[in-house]
């Protein structure tokens, strides 16, 4: 199980760093500290803290256009979650259900209908986002 455990420890500590600067941050945090809780409950307040101590780091280097610092957050979040599942490797279900919550409330794409018509020599140039239009 450790080519599984390295990447699902991969995938969320990528997810915990990405969503220290969003909206689901809280929820994120809520749910991962639940994890320690269930196999380390003396640690959870340290590892609050230390998450707490992380998205402030992370807003401060988004700041400052520092994308180290992020990387260096990455590569932190993946150990400890490797460590963590190693050690109690039925928390991993939990995790993956964490993490599909997650996602789903952090990838609602808005919809954007265009309706256009034409007639005769008409043209029309519809974009949903940049465009650039050379007539010659």
């Amino acid at each position: 199980m450790e080519p599984e455990i390295a990447a699902l420890a991969s995938t969320a500590g990528t997810t915990i760093v990405t969503l220290m600067a969003t909206d689901a941050w809280q929820r994120t945090r809520e749910g991962i500290t639940s994890l320690w809780r269930r196999v380390h409950p003396a640690r959870v307040e340290a590892v609050a803290a230390e998450l707490d101590a992380a998205h402030e780091d992370l807003l401060a280097a988004r700041t400052t256009g520092d994308p180290d610092t992020e990387r260096e957050l990455v590569a932190e979040w993946q150990g400890r979650i490797r460590r963590l599942l190693t050690a109690c490797p039925e928390v991993a279900e939990d995790l993956r259900t964490l993490l599909d919550e997650l996602d789903t409330r952090t990838t609602t794409v808005p919809v954007v209908v265009q309706q256009a018509t034409a007639s005769g020599n008409s043209r029309i140039y519809q974009a949903g986002r940049d465009q650039h239009v050379i007539e010659r």
